[in-house]
Parts: structure tokens; sequence; C-alpha cells
């Protein structure tokens, strides 16, 4: 049986402000040229779907539209929850998708009713928050290492019956490499879960966090298929390709995904950024800068966009600045003062004279409506 094992897709998620639908369609399209091209029979979702528990309907359409063409391409689909994702909401009409093909898997008392296809067992294990099933499950904790040891627990039990097992869970295991845009999961008690957790199964596909990870050669994380925050530069996106055989895995191989648009970092003073050739490589990336001028550049960002136009995020490291002179006192100065003080600390200058006027005609603006209320 070959596997594709694939998760944190975050389906109507954006990078600061840009809209991510048609990176996460072109990722949809090579997915299902993947499962023709590789002869995938399961696609395996590992959790966090969508990137919130209300999602867009362009989100959820595009998962519709995911659902209908893997199955089209001749794959079978088996998808949990993840801790972004609303169970309930993502359950809706499973029993009914139970019958085309597509397992959708959000309750935690079912993680050990598989889904049997042909002679292997997918156990679908959403993700567990600890206080929801403490008292059901009568855990000795409010760990979320309690919760999985129980859920896998039962796992292992009913896997006797089958050949091979497979499971999708949705957890942080204990030294996996985290990402900015992973959303905390620890609410509930301790986030982390022992790998051991997971031994009795032939296959492990974990979801949550976004860089692509072996944390044995049958437990791993895919990774999500686009970088959804600037720590993630060098990450290679994709899926794991995975090959069952008749004593378990037998081999697993990585696909890398598109990649619509690289993201990246850059740092120095503003005239080096502008100029250097070394920094054409970048002129299409999504990019987060560090400027590292004394003096912070006047229309820094729109200075960079003309060279670089998907600059996303900026940010202000002076190299060699003066220490900030100590603030005067607010209490009964002007607020023109206060205002062109705070001007002059940020910038590390004052302001120009058509800034001052401006500044001035705004204070006296709001003054004046407050009256008039």
């Amino acid at each position: 049986m070959r596997i594709l094992h694939t998760s944190d897709w975050h389906l109507g998620r954006s990078f600061h402000r840009e809209s991510l639908l048609q990176a996460q369609q072109a990722f949809v399209e090579h997915l299902v040229e993947t499962v023709r091209s590789e002869r995938v029979d399961v696609v395996a979702i590992a959790g966090d779907v969508y990137d919130r528990a209300l999602p867009p309907v362009d989100a959820v359409a595009l998962f519709d539209e995911a659902l209908g063409r893997v199955r089209g391409a001749g794959a079978r689909v088996v998808v949990i929850s993840g801790n972004h994702d609303s169970a309930l909401r993502l359950r809706f009409g499973s029993a009914l998708f139970d019958a085309s093909g597509v397992h959708v898997r959000t309750d935690p008392s079912r993680s050990w009713e598989p889904v049997v296809i042909g002679e292997v067992a997918f156990y679908g294990i959403p993700y567990l928050e600890p206080e929801l099933v403490r008292a059901q499950w009568e855990l000795p904790d409010r760990s979320h290492t309690a919760a999985l040891t129980h859920a896998m627990t039962r796992v292992r039990a009913d896997a006797a019956r089958h050949r091979h097992a497979v499971v999708l869970s949705h957890a942080f295991v204990t030294g996996g490499q985290a990402s900015d845009s992973e959303r905390d999961i620890s609410v509930g008690g301790i986030a982390h879960v022992p790998l051991s957790a997971f031994d009795g199964v032939d296959y492990v596909a974990l979801g949550h966090l976004h860089g692509r990870q072996r944390m044995s050669e049958t437990v791993r994380y895919s990774g999500s298929p686009l970088a959804y925050s600037f720590s993630e530069v060098g990450h290679v996106k994709g899926s794991w390709l995975v090959e069952l055989g008749a004593s378990g895995v037998a081999g697993v191989e990585f696909v890398p995904a598109p990649v619509p648009r690289p993201v990246g970092r850059l740092r120095g003073p503003l005239d080096d950024l502008l100029t250097l050739p070394e920094h054409a490589a970048f002129e299409d990336h999504w990019l987060q800068i560090t400027l590292t001028d004394p003096v912070r550049p006047k229309s820094a960002m729109d200075r960079l966009r003309a060279r670089f136009p998907h600059t996303l995020a900026l940010a202000f490291d002076p190299v060699g600045a003066a220490p900030a002179a100590r603030p005067a006192k607010l209490s009964g100065r002007p607020e023109a003062e206060v205002a062109l003080d705070f001007v002059r600390e940020v910038r590390g200058e004052p302001a120009a004279p058509d800034e001052e006027d401006l500044l001035r005609q705004a204070i006296e603006a709001s003054r004046v409506k407050e009256t008039m209320a």
C-alpha cells in the first residue's frame, strides 16, 4: 500500500495579510497529480485542515474540491481534526462520507475504531484536549501524555486483530522542532508527549509542527505544505510517500511541494539593501527586513518595495545609534510638543517643518471635534 502523509494545510490562512488561497490551490493541484503519478492508495491528513474553527467559505470550497479530486484520482482519504479545526464542524456528514471513501475522524472516543482498507487499519487520533477527556477516560492527570497514552493503549489492543496499523495523530512529540506559526497547545496540561507513546504500530503520521521531521523511521511530521511564518525560512515543504509492505514500512520518500513564492529574511543598512547586487535573488520573495541604520530612514517601506515589492514585515535594529535621551515629563506640556518628542525619539531626528505643520493641524482638528461632540 502507498500512503501519502500530509498535514497542517491551514486553509483560509493569510501571510502578513497576503492571501494564500492561490498558493493553497497550487498545492492541491500538486497533491492530486502526486496521487495519480505515484499510484497512491490512501491520503492521510493529520489535522489542521483549516486555520480556524469557523473557516471562510472559499477555504471550505477548496477542501471540498480537494477531497473530490483525490477520490477521483483513485485514493481513499483519512483525515483527523487538529487544534485549529472545529471538530464538530469538520465532522459534519462524516457518516455519509465513509461510504464514498473519505473518512473523517474527529471524535476522541472513536480513536481506536479503525478505518480498515485492505490489510491496513488506520486509526485517527484527533487533537486531544486533556481537560475534555480526563473525566471520561479517568486520566491520572491533565497532561497530553496521559490522554495520548490512553488512546494508544486502546489502539494497540485493537490493532492486534489486524495485520498492519497506521496511526494519524495531531500532537507535539518531545524533541520536535517548533516554528513561530503553530498555536500553543499547552492549555489544559503539559503539551509534549514522548515518542515511546507511539510504539507498537507500523507508521505514525503526525501533524501540528510545520517543519518536516523524522522522529524515528516510522514516526514523522510531514510539516505544512506552505511556509506560514518567517521562522520557516529554509524549510522544504511537501509530503511523505510511505510504502507499506508485508513486514511494515518498506520505504519512505519525501515529495517536495511547489513553492509559489519563497520567503526570506534580509538585514542591513537601507542603502546596502537597495544597491548591492547580492540581494537580487530576493526580489521575488516575501521578505522580513531588519534595517540597521543608526537613524531610522524616512519612507523606508516605500523605498524597499521599489526593489523588493513583496516586503511584508519591517523592523529596526539600529547599529551604532546614540543612547535614547531620557523622556521629558509629560504633565502640563502641550500635546504637539509631546508628539514631536516622540517623533524625534523613534526616528533619531526631529520632524521636518511640513511634518510638524501637519501634526499640529491634526491635533487641532481632533480638539475641535471633541469640542463639537
